[in-house]
C-alpha cells in the first residue's frame, strides 16, 4: 500500500482519479480549495477508510509524508483559469513551488499535469514533446499556458538541481463524467445546451479541430507514468490522437442525445488554437504500450448519461 497525495483531487480529474488509486489498493489523501473541484465528486469515497479529504490551498505549503504526488491541483477551463488570472498562475508557479519542496523533503515521487496548452496555437501538426510551441505570453490564455510552462521547468530544475523524482505529462483534451456543466469546456457545453434543446455555440467557423480522450484513458496512462522507471521525466503527451472539427463534434452530440438544436455561430475567441492533435509515440513507447481505448463515440455516450441525471 501506497500512501499517494492527489492536489484538485475533488475536481474532474482528480476525482476518478483517487477513485482509481484506491480501488488499487492505495491510501489516498486528497487536497482541494474547491475553486473548481467539488466536494460531491468524493463524497461517495468518505465511508473508505483509506480516503482523506483535506480542504487546502496549494499556494500556501503543506506538509505531510507520503510515497508520490500527483499534481493536478488548478483551473483548467478558460472560463475558470480567466475568472482570476493571477490566482491560476500563483497556483501553476507558486503552487508547483511548494509540492516540490514537499517532494524534496520527504524524497517522494511527483507528478505533473502539464497541458497541451503549452503548445499555443501551434504551428507544427500533430505536437509531439520536442516541439517548444507558439504561446502568447500576454493573451487571455496566457496565465494558464504560461503558468504550465513555468510549472515544467520548475520541475525540470528540481530536478537537476536537487535530485527530486519528477514526472510531466502533458494532458490533451480529456473528458467524461463529472465534468462541471458550466465550465466552458466544449463538449461539457454541448452537451448541456443538447440536452436542454437550446442552439450549439460553435465559435469560428466550426472547422477547427480537436483530439478528445476519455478520462479512463488518460487516469490509466498518469498511473503508468508515475511508475516508470526514474530516469524517465518526460514530458510525455497523453492524449487520443483520432482528430474531430468541432462541427462533427456538435453534430455528433445532436445525434446522440436526440436533440433538436440548431448549430449558432460565433466569433472566435482571442488565441484560440486551430489545430490540437498529440503525437503520442513517445507515450506508446515508454509507458508499455500505451494507447486510449475508448472511443469518441463509446465516451460521449456514457459522459451524456453523466448530465442527464444532473440537468434538470
Amino acid at each position: 500500500m501506497k500512501k499517494i497525495l492527489v492536489t484538485g483531487g475533488a475536481g474532474f480529474i482528480g476525482s476518478h482519479l483517487c477513485e482509481r488509486l484506491l480501488n488499487e489498493g492505495n491510501e489516498v489523501i486528497c487536497l482541494d480549495n474547491y475553486f473548481t473541484g467539488a466536494k460531491s465528486n468524493i463524497i461517495h469515497l468518505l465511508d473508505n477508510p483509506y480516503f482523506e479529504l483535506v480542504r487546502h490551498d496549494i499556494t500556501t505549503p503543506f506538509f505531510i509524508e507520503v510515497d508520490e504526488i500527483y499534481n493536478l491541483a488548478c483551473p483548467a477551463s478558460p472560463v475558470h483559469y480567466q475568472y482570476n488570472p493571477i490566482k491560476t498562475i500563483k497556483t501553476s508557479v507558486m503552487g508547483s513551488i511548494n509540492m516540490l519542496g514537499l517532494a524534496k523533503r520527504i524524497k517522494a515521487k511527483i507528478l505533473q499535469a502539464s497541458t497541451s496548452e503549452v503548445y499555443g496555437d501551434p504551428q507544427i501538426h500533430p505536437q509531439p514533446e520536442s516541439y517548444w510551441g507558439h504561446v502568447n505570453p500576454i493573451g487571455s490564455r496566457s496565465c494558464y499556458d504560461e503558468g504550465k510552462r513555468c510549472a515544467e521547468s520548475l520541475f525540470v530544475n528540481y530536478q537537476k538541481q536537487n535530485n527530486v523524482n519528477v514526472k510531466i505529462v502533458r494532458i490533451f483534451n480529456t473528458y467524461g463524467p463529472k465534468m462541471h456543466p458550466n465550465d466552458g469546456r466544449v463538449i461539457s457545453n454541448f452537451i448541456v445546451q443538447a440536452l436542454q434543446n437550446k442552439n450549439i455555440s460553435v465559435y469560428g467557423d466550426g472547422k477547427q479541430s480537436r483530439s478528445f480522450q476519455y478520462i479512463d484513458d488518460l487516469n490509466e496512462a498518469m498511473i503508468r507514468m508515475m511508475n516508470t522507471d526514474d530516469k524517465i521525466i518526460g514530458p510525455v503527451n497523453i492524449g487520443n490522437p483520432n482528430e474531430y472539427s468541432i462541427i462533427e463534434l456538435a453534430k455528433k452530440i445532436i445525434k446522440i442525445t436526440g436533440s433538436e438544436s440548431k448549430i449558432e455561430y460565433f466569433p472566435l475567441p482571442e488565441d484560440d488554437p486551430i489545430q490540437r492533435q498529440p503525437d503520442i509515440s513517445m507515450a506508446k513507447k515508454i509507458l508499455n504500450n500505451w494507447s486510449p481505448k475508448i472511443e469518441l463515440e463509446e465516451g460521449l455516450i456514457k459522459t451524456i448519461n453523466y448530465f442527464k441525471n444532473i440537468i434538470k
